[in-house]
């Protein structure tokens, strides 16, 4: 597969996953008590946990 295949991949992968991830948390929102530090708590690690899944797939599209 040659460089630009690659990255064309990882790049609607990156896409597709952020959608379903996006849904996800927000469904999931709906179970959160309303507190204000749960929702915080919450969304602050949703908002980082997504780069753990898409890290692998950056580095497998940049590859040579």
């Amino acid at each position: 597969m040659g460089p630009r295949t690659r990255k064309a991949v990882a790049t609607v992968g990156i896409l597709a996953f952020l959608a379903f991830y996006v849904w996800a948390v927000v469904s999931l929102a709906h179970f959160i008590p309303d507190a204000w530090w749960a929702q915080v708590l919450y969304f602050a690690v949703a908002g980082l946990a997504w780069g753990v899944p898409v890290l692998p797939l950056i580095k497998w599209g940049e590859k040579g």
